[in-house]
C-alpha cells in the first residue's frame, strides 16, 4: 500500500489519512484584536473625547461577533483514514461531528472522473460526502486517488 503516490493523502505503514480542512489564514479566532480599538478609544479619551469609548464599545462589539462567526467554522474539516479492511470518515461542521464507517471492500467512490460535484462515499445503505474544502477541478483527483488505496491490497 506504501509504494502509492499520493497527492492529498499521507501513508503511514498500511494506514492512509487524507485530512482536508479550511484554507484560511487563521486556525482560531484571535480575541486579543479587540485590544486595538479600546487602546485607540482610550488615548482619544485622555485626549478629551469621551465618545470615543462608545465607539469603541461598538467597534468591539462589532469585531467580537465577527470573530465568533468565524471561529465557529474555523475548525470545519473531514479526515478520511483507511486502515486494514475499514475506511472510516469524519466530517466536522460548527462543532457537530459526523462519522461514518465503511467495509472497505465495498465502498464506492463516486463522481466519475470528469464530474466536479461532491465526492459521495457509500456503502451498506449509508453514505456521506467530502470534498467540500478541495477545489472542485481537483475533486475527481482525489476521488480517484481514494478508488486507487480502496484497491490496493
Amino acid at each position: 500500500m506504501t509504494s502509492l503516490i499520493f497527492r492529498f493523502a499521507t501513508a503511514s505503514g498500511q494506514r492512509i489519512d487524507w485530512q482536508l480542512y479550511r484554507n484560511g489564514p487563521v486556525a482560531r479566532p484571535r480575541l486579543w484584536l479587540c485590544a486595538v480599538p479600546l487602546a485607540t478609544a482610550l488615548i482619544f479619551w485622555l485626549a478629551g473625547a469621551p465618545w470615543a469609548i462608545a465607539f469603541a464599545a461598538l467597534a468591539i462589539t462589532v469585531l467580537a461577533v465577527g470573530l465568533a462567526r468565524f471561529g465557529r467554522h474555523a475548525a470545519d474539516g473531514e479526515r478520511i483514514s483507511l486502515q486494514g479492511a475499514r475506511l472510516v470518515v469524519e466530517r466536522e461542521t460548527a462543532g457537530r461531528l459526523e462519522r461514518a464507517e465503511f467495509d472497505r471492500s465495498r465502498v464506492r467512490v463516486e463522481p466519475k472522473t470528469a464530474d466536479r460535484s461532491l465526492i459521495t462515499l457509500s456503502a451498506q445503505g449509508r453514505s456521506i460526502e467530502v470534498g467540500r474544502f478541495v477545489r472542485p477541478d481537483l475533486r475527481p483527483a482525489l476521488a480517484s486517488e481514494i478508488r486507487r488505496a480502496l484497491r490496493a491490497a
